[in-house]
């Protein structure tokens, strides 16, 4: 038996999800990565309470869909391990695509936003396109092992890093928590501020209303 794995590009198409409008009065742009088994347009309700004047969410959609036990509640994945960089590739393509069409105007603050597996997408996507953003949230989630320090080196002197993860959170034990933190130094320096809170593996909402 001759077996092959062979790759093709084509054209796809994928859709994203936005809360409020766009406008001269828009103050922040969030660009926002949700965590394996959400839908964009559900993630969104996390920022539903912001001032809707204010602050305009651009929510990415992740492209692997598939039905979550036992409900069958349709989820969605970002990446796997199987042919990660193939996979980012294409997501920095689609994000390039949703950002170019969103156009965001300057001189407004951008928020880069990861939750769970999203941490690793936002992390990769802004090291890819040396985007800068005025403060990257990383949200309970892993920091992928191949960035280092050099990756970031662009980011402006301003750009605050926070790391926001819950004490109880059932994939984060003390452990990882120690790791994770390092790690965010090593990469961000001064620039990295932690965020802990008394909870389990879930969005926090109040520490999201407190970072504009």
């Amino acid at each position: 038996m001759n077996s092959q794995e062979k790759e093709i590009s084509y054209t796809s198409t994928n859709s994203y999800s936005t809360l409020n409008t766009l406008t001269e009065r828009t103050k922040t742009v969030w660009l926002v990565c949700h965590g394996m088994g959400y839908m964009s347009r559900y993630f969104l309700k996390y920022f539903k309470g912001l001032n809707a004047e204010d602050n305009y969410i651009i929510a990415p959609q992740a492209p692997s869909k598939f039905y979550i036990q036992p409900k069958m509640h349709v989820g969605a994945n970002w990446l796997t391990r199987d042919n990660t960089e193939a996979g980012m590739e294409n997501i920095v393509n689609y994000i390039d695509a949703v950002l170019k069409v969103e156009k965001i105007p300057e001189g407004v603050h951008l928020i880069v936003f990861g939750y769970s597996q999203g941490v690793s997408v936002a992390m990769r996507y802004i090291a890819k396109r040396q985007l800068q953003c005025d403060q990257l949230v990383l949200h309970s989630g892993g920091i992928p092992k191949e960035l280092t320090a050099k990756d970031y080196k662009y980011l402006s002197k301003d750009t605050k890093v926070k790391l926001m993860y819950g004490t109880e959170d059932e994939y984060l034990d003390e452990q990882r928590i120690i790791l994770e933190s390092a790690r965010a130094t090593d990469l961000f320096g001064d620039k990295v501020s932690f965020m802990p809170f008394k909870g389990t593996h879930v969005v926090n909402v109040e520490f999201i209303e407190k970072l504009v």
